[in-house]
């Protein structure tokens, strides 16, 4: 078999001559013209060698150029002669068949060798071509300077943000030893000088239509001038960024981990619930942000759901605060961003890093707030999918052991067809609550209260309140009094407000200043004054806020249900005086029908108030329900129901917060609380007087707690009248 190399293809020839040397006789002739040609030829073997020449060696002669040029047409026009072609071509050339068959063998490598080194030239022209544009890239690249800091740039760099989360990512699983060593040197810092208040993130407004959110900041932590409280809080210092870039990044891989996990990290609990195995969170995340500190309770817990809303505006809620804020205005009492130490790349908030500030409630002024300092993280990962993490700062803050510590908290986001996403949320805290009230303690230990179930029932509701409000296709008679769809995105968006606005006061923030006016039991009634000034969306003058919470041996469902509904009103409301309640429009807004927004006619016996229209929204989820109202002034709502700015309704929300008195129900009958009743909270907000400057009268304090004590009466006897 012949080898030819592609470089020097005289080798080939001299292995020919080589492998045949036994047989064949070398013709040396100095007048060889051509390589193509064979002048040796191999002795008949076999049957065609005449026994008496065996050793007898014939006389060659080189091919005439007549026979040459008859091959050279023939090989042309068929490279791979057989025998009778080769020894007709014999015969007509006067040669032997197995000197044809030769020159064809020779022939054909010959011609292999010459298309190879054609081949080679190619290919070695093509490879100094990429090899010089090469060189020019890389030249090129050594010459990029930075764009924000015109230095030199890393290559591949797209910003300084996503490098530097880049290089810190690659480092984590090498470092973790170092991060918590970090971290452990942080526990009792003394006061250290931090950077002034960065300018605030540039709002990246999403167009929620009517919904709006991110429109209430006026309201979220302001509402009783609890701002300036926020703002105390200074963001990070320059020396501590490093060490937040790296605890955001840690805690990103904690999350992903403990959502996509099941057992036996997380096992079954009471009522189907998810529920952690501490002892195997500590072997699967020796680290993490440092032990538990002494006195703090550990509470986890996971849900998951499918919401109808996509990724992209699930993150844009979740990274801009004042949306967040308003979307979960039950659970976030406040929220500020204290410094954004990263944007995000390519226009969205993949790699997007924010310090923040929050504290979470429960709607009672009995469950003390979880407050908490934190970054949080958003970044996309291969799959598509979005994950968004808080993870506790409180060790790099100038101030006494935190009550609330938040370990890698969040949620991961995947996309699904048609615009849904299916949301898998994990809470995990380190919390001291021994200052909740006994009658709330059962909730509050199970984790309903801020765990994982509340937050994804109320984006649920949340999301399908938004998609209902931007719906276009709603049948005539569900408009009623409301003559136009643009009337009817003025009145859900007055409602957001009215319920935003009533479930920012009703809690125990640091930043209410209750007073309680009696030391009686757990309805106590507390009470806070609020000064109204300049402010178009409320009434001018002193607001008198006043709050309860009490049992009630009935279900949840069922005291929602007799709240909501207008005609047992007059059972409870003493200032519709008894009179028919009418509901003149009514929005649904999700599949619960106790979903809605209606307004209210109050046909009251006095005169007086034969005018009086009532804005009422009413919600419920598997965690809690909301029953909220304000009166509203007829000449004003009429221009809201024909698509005017609702903005300038000045409103009082009043109304109730209606929750489970535990994980659910013992089988045994509602007899104490845990075992199935409801926790109710009733809220009132009365203008005393519209002059701001006037001073409080204690008869009016005095009017207010009967007004509450009167109603908190009526409402436990119809209920448990109603039960029995």
């Amino acid at each position: 078999m012949f080898q030819s190399n592609m470089f020097e293809s005289h080798h080939m020839f001299d292995m020919t001559h080589k492998t045949s040397e036994s047989d064949l006789v070398k013709v040396r002739d100095d007048d060889y013209e051509t390589r193509s040609g064979t002048e040796t030829m191999e002795a008949p073997s076999g049957d065609d060698q005449d026994p008496n020449q065996r050793q007898k060696k014939k006389r060659y002669h080189r091919h005439t150029q007549r026979q040459i040029q008859e091959m050279e047409a023939f090989f042309k026009e068929c490279p791979h002669p057989d025998d009778k072609q080769r020894k007709e071509l014999s015969r007509e050339l006067g040669l032997e068949p197995l000197q044809v068959k030769f020159w064809f063998q020779n022939k054909r490598t010959q011609m292999k060798a010459q298309h190879e080194r054609h081949e080679n030239a190619i290919l070695k022209a093509e490879n100094e071509k990429l090899r010089a544009e090469n060189n020019r890239y890389k030249e090129a690249l050594s010459n990029a300077t930075c764009p924000s800091c015109g230095g030199p740039a890393a290559l591949g760099e797209m910003s300084f943000d996503e490098q530097h989360l880049r290089i810190e990512n690659a480092r984590l699983r090498e470092e973790v030893d170092r991060i918590s060593g970090i971290a452990a040197k942080y526990v009792g810092k003394p006061l250290s000088t931090f950077t002034n208040l960065s300018s605030h993130l540039h709002s990246r407004s999403l167009d929620l239509g009517v919904s709006n959110f991110g429109s209430q900041s006026g309201f979220v932590g302001e509402m009783y001038g609890a701002g300036e409280i926020l703002r105390s809080v200074s963001g990070p210092s320059e020396t501590d960024k490093p060490m937040i870039v790296e605890l955001a990044v840690a805690a990103m891989e904690e999350l992903i981990r403990m959502a996509q996990a099941g057992e036996p990290l997380w096992v079954l609990g009471e009522n189907s619930t998810d529920v952690l195995n501490e002892d195997e969170y500590l072997r699967t995340f020796p680290r993490g942000i440092g032990p538990k500190p002494v006195g703090l309770r550990s509470e986890a817990s996971k849900e998951s759901a499918v919401v109808i809303m996509n990724h992209t505006n699930l993150v844009e809620i979740l990274m801009d605060v004042n949306q967040w804020s308003s979307v979960f205005c039950g659970i976030v009492s406040r929220a500020m961003t204290l410094e954004v130490l990263s944007t995000g790349v390519a226009g969205n908030y993949n790699g997007a890093l924010q310090v923040m500030t929050a504290e979470f409630q429960v709607p009672s002024p009995l469950v003390p707030t979880r407050e908490n300092y934190f970054a949080r993280y958003c970044k996309q990962h291969t799959d598509g999918s979005w994950a968004v993490v808080d993870v506790s700062l409180d060790n790099l803050r100038p101030a006494p052991m935190s009550k609330c510590r938040r370990r890698p908290s969040g949620c991961l986001i995947q996309e699904l067809p048609n615009g849904y996403s299916k949301v898998i949320w994990v809470e995990h805290v380190e919390v001291d609550d021994r200052a909740v009230h006994n009658i709330y303690r059962p909730l509050v230990s199970s984790g309903l209260a801020f765990g994982a179930k509340r937050w994804v029932a109320t984006l649920d509701r949340q999301c399908e309140r938004l998609a209902s409000s931007m719906a276009s296709n709603i049948p005539a008679g569900d408009l009623c009094v409301i003559t136009s769809p643009e009337g009817r995105k003025s009145m859900l968006k007055l409602a957001e407000r009215m319920v935003t606005s009533f479930c920012t006061g009703v809690g125990a923030s640091t930043a209410h200043a209750w007073t309680t006016l009696s030391a009686t039991g757990s309805d106590d009634v507390r009470v806070m004054t609020r000064k109204s000034m300049d402010d178009p969306g409320r009434p001018p003058g002193i607001v008198l806020s006043a709050a309860t919470s009490f049992w009630i041996p009935v279900p949840p469902r069922r005291a929602f249900e007799f709240l909501r509904n207008e005609n047992s009103r007059n059972e409870w409301d003493i200032l519709s005086n008894g009179g028919l309640v009418q509901e003149m429009a009514h929005i649904a807004n999700g599949r619960d029908p106790g979903n809605c927004v209606s307004l209210l006619r109050v046909n009251s016996a006095n005169s007086s108030q034969s005018n009086m229209l009532i804005l009422q929204e009413s919600c419920t989820d598997a965690t809690g329900s909301y029953v909220i109202y304000a009166p509203v002034d007829i000449g004003a709502m009429n221009v809201v129901l024909s698509g005017g700015d609702p903005d300038y309704v000045a409103l009082l929300p009043s109304g109730f917060a209606i929750l489970p008195d535990g994980p659910g129900q013992n089988g045994g009958g509602i007899l104490d609380i845990g075992s199935g009743g409801s926790l109710l909270t009733v809220a009132f907000q009365i203008l005393v007087d519209s002059i701001p400057t006037a001073k409080l009268s204690l008869g009016s304090v005095a009017t207010v707690n009967s007004l509450i004590k009167c109603t908190v009466e009526r409402i436990k006897a119809a209920v448990v009248c109603d039960s029995a």
